[in-house]
């Protein structure tokens, strides 16, 4: 998974190679990556209200009860509210700072993932790829994208693991909105209670389907894209490189909603049997392993959970709690 395809898409904000600013022109490296790291700050901030809404849903907190509407064949359906009625019932709730409730550790899990992928491009770095056109043989063209995602899933593994235990403690400041606690308060302090909780494993719980997530996501985009653009685009056709910049955008859209269930079951799991009422029955069974969260979600038909915030049709399978 634009502000919900880009916080949704698993590479994020991406710089440009280290010591190249856009199109390629020299600049210093330290700036450009300070200009990242404040950019992916506050497009985290400004998108944070919208990731916010997205999570409880994941939960299945519906604090508003379904409305009546019309598909589009005009049939009544009931639909449960969406981002902008939920939103509004958050800052009812909780003012419009409430709306940011969780961003500091969030921020902060950015920008950990922003300065990791700037640290490993310059430790390892990749030499510049020929452009791969429909001239090159399939052994060449294939070889030029693999070296190129293999560089990118590094990256993006890193910052991944470096930055997860940050977006465990945003995760669960966010849901504590469900039931009113406040046991996650501060960085530092949930830092130390995670510890004391549950050890060092506390933090990464949920890691494994996220980077699952990345990796497939990776692999999918860049070679459906690099097939696509080397294939199926003509290099005689005038707007060749107009049709091949878009792409991997278009490309990055349609496969990060099928990882989405990887993406939600990592931040299920990261709640999940924390001591809060979101990670606890009703809303979720407590899971050992994220197989069992996976298992559960694809037997009730909820594995694209929260992945719209607009039109949430009542499914015939959906079990939720209404407060």
């Amino acid at each position: 998974m634009a502000a919900a395809a880009a916080a949704a898409l698993p590479g994020g904000l991406r710089a440009p190679p280290a010591g190249l600013g856009a199109g390629g022109r020299p600049e210093p490296a330290e700036g450009s990556e300070s200009l990242f790291v404040v950019l992916g700050a506050g497009f985290t901030a400004l998108s944070h209200p919208l990731l916010y809404v997205k999570l409880l849903i994941q939960v299945g907190h519906e604090p508003l009860p379904p409305t009546i509407g019309r598909n589009v064949l005009g049939k009544k359906v009931l639909y449960l509210p969406g981002f902008f009625t939920y939103a509004r019932h958050i800052v009812e709730v909780d003012g419009k700072m409430g709306l940011f409730r969780g961003l500091a550790p969030r921020i902060l899990s950015s920008t950990l993932s922003t300065v990791t992928r700037g640290t490993v491009k310059k430790v390892f770095p990749v030499e510049d790829m020929e452009h791969v056109s429909n001239k090159d043989d399939v052994k060449t063209s294939l070889r030029k994208v693999v070296k190129e995602t293999s560089h990118e899933m590094l990256m993006q593994c890193m910052s991944r693991v470096i930055s997860h235990p940050l977006h465990v403690i945003s995760m669960r400041c966010m849901v504590q909105f469900v039931g009113r606690e406040v046991k996650y308060s501060g960085v530092f302090s949930s830092i130390g209670r995670i510890f004391k909780e549950e050890g060092i494993l506390g933090f990464f719980v949920g890691l494994v389907p996220h980077i699952l997530g990345d990796v497939v996501f990776l692999w999918c985009c860049n070679i459906l894209a690099h097939f696509i653009n080397t294939y199926a685009v003509d290099d005689n056709f005038s707007q060749a490189s107009v049709i091949r910049s878009y792409t991997k955008f278009v490309m990055g859209i349609a496969v990060s909603m099928l990882t989405y269930p990887f993406l939600l079951v990592g931040d299920l799991m990261a709640v999940n049997n924390c001591g809060l009422r979101a990670g606890l029955p009703p809303y979720s069974p407590v899971f050992i392993y994220w197989v069992q969260c996976w298992r559960h979600l694809s037997a009730q038909g909820q594995l694209f959970r929260g992945s719209s915030l607009l039109f949430r049709r009542v499914s015939a399978a959906a079990r939720f709690p209404i407060d």
